[in-house]
Parts: C-alpha cells; structure tokens; sequence
C-alpha cells in the first residue's frame, strides 16, 4: 500500500511529534531481499525521513525528497494484521529510528508475536524489542560529493559525512539485539574501511562480532547495475572471509516500487 503523498513539512532530520502517528511512506508485503532472512515474506513498514543523504539511496523519496502520508499506529498493525501470510514485519526507511514512534509500534509487533527486523544505518539507537537489526553503516563511498550528488548543490556532502558513522551507537545497537552489519561496497577500494571500523566496532562492544554477521551488499538498484557488481562483491567476501548478501527483490522485481 503507497502511501506516497508529497507533505510541506520535511521529517527528514526531526522526529513526529504525534504520540500516536508515523510519516508512512509506503506498506508493502514481499519478500526480504537482503541479509540472513533474503527470502522471507514480510511487511515492509518505510517510514519517511533520514538523517543521512546517501548518492545512490534506493529509497529517494524517503530521503532526498520525503513523500509520505501519516498513518496512525493502529492503522499501521491492521494493515501489518491483513497480510495474514507474514509473520516477519520489516522497519524500514528512510531512518525509522530517527522517530520516537517508531518504538512504539515496534512494542505493539511484539505484543502481537510478529518477529521484528529493523534496517538502520547504525546512528541511532533506541531500546525497543528488536530481533534482528539490520544495521548498514555508511562508508566514505555513500558521501554525496561532485557529481554523484543527486541534487547537484553539495548542501548535504558534510552533513553526510559528519554524521555517518558514530561507534557508540553501533556498539550500543550490536550488544542490545541480534544483529548484522551489512556493507553497501561500491568496489575493492571500500574493503580497507569495512576492516578498520569492523576494528572499531569490535574494540567498543561486548559482544563478539563473527564474520558470518558481517554482509558485503552490491551497490546497485537496478539489475543492469547490479550485473556490473555482484561478481566483484562475492569474489570480495571469498577473499576477506565476510557473508555475501544478494538483493533478491533486484534480481525478482527490478526496481518496481513496493517490492
């Protein structure tokens, strides 16, 4: 279900203020595409808004140009409740931990017994019942700068690259929940920084991190694109020991919306 009308005010980097409400994107059923569950069916909840400004999202309008219409919490579970085949409900974005809200509904899923995977790029955390977080850290190759800039006016280039990562919110994010670190790779040249901050991470959590958690995701939102890169990434986690991750609904569906 779309729910992609055009709004004046921009959830990018603030929060809803509505106890009760989330800045929807679009609900959808599927399957997950990425990750340890590819394959799955799930409802994929994409809340609106971002506080990062990645050059190749593959949710624009989450982002870039936030569209979404407001849906209460309960309108969210029902139409979550009228895909009866699911019992895995995605959280995804956007950032959907940029939103207060979106830990309330994630309460209601649990209450519900739906099993809850949230996407995040890994500078937020919050305490709510998660049981897998998908967590995407961001590397230098994301920055829009120059011409990979979609808008062309390098307003978000600093922004982006001041706010990307921060360890403490991974570490925080890896020792509360079931996590995975998913690595968007754009080329070898990204490796050198996956294993530096994979260090990082590591040297500032509790919990071991083992390579089978860490997923090597190719760059791209189309198949033609992604014909361009899956071999590199997949011969890429062969050499340094890492998971590959497919993006399934690409390779399905290509890039039609609500897939």
């Amino acid at each position: 279900m779309p729910v992609n009308s055009t709004v004046d005010s921009d959830p990018s980097t603030t929060e809803t203020s509505d106890a009760a409400e989330l800045p929807i994107n679009e609900c959808f059923y599927s399957l997950q595409g990425e990750g340890t569950l590819a394959g799955v069916p799930s409802v994929f909840v994409r809340t609106s808004g971002c506080n990062l400004r990645c050059w190749f999202c593959d949710s624009y309008h989450t982002s870039w140009e936030p569209t979404h219409g407001t849906m209460t919490l309960e309108d969210i579970v029902e139409e979550v409740e009228s895909h009866e085949k699911a019992d895995h409900v995605v959280l995804t974005g956007g950032e959907p931990l940029i939103h207060e809200q979106s830990v309330d509904l994630l309460e209601r899923l649990d209450e519900l017994g739906y099993h809850t995977t949230v996407e995040t790029n890994g500078t937020i955390y919050r305490d709510a019942p998660i049981n897998l977080a998908s967590i995407s850290p961001k590397l230098a190759s994301s920055t829009p700068t120059g011409e990979k800039d979609p808008k062309g006016d390098g307003e978000w280039a600093d922004r982006h690259e001041e706010r990307r990562i921060d360890v403490d919110a991974l570490a925080d994010l890896v020792d509360a929940y079931d996590s995975q670190l998913k690595y968007v790779v754009t080329g070898e040249d990204d490796l050198p920084e996956i294993e530096d901050l994979l260090e990082r991470i590591r040297n500032a959590t509790a919990t071991t991190i083992p390579d089978s958690d860490v997923l090597l995701m190719p760059e791209g939102t189309t198949r033609e694109q992604l014909d361009d890169s899956r071999n590199t990434v997949a011969e890429l986690a062969m050499e340094y020991g890492y998971r590959y991750t497919p993006r399934l609904h690409v390779d399905l569906w290509n890039d039609a919306p609500g897939t």
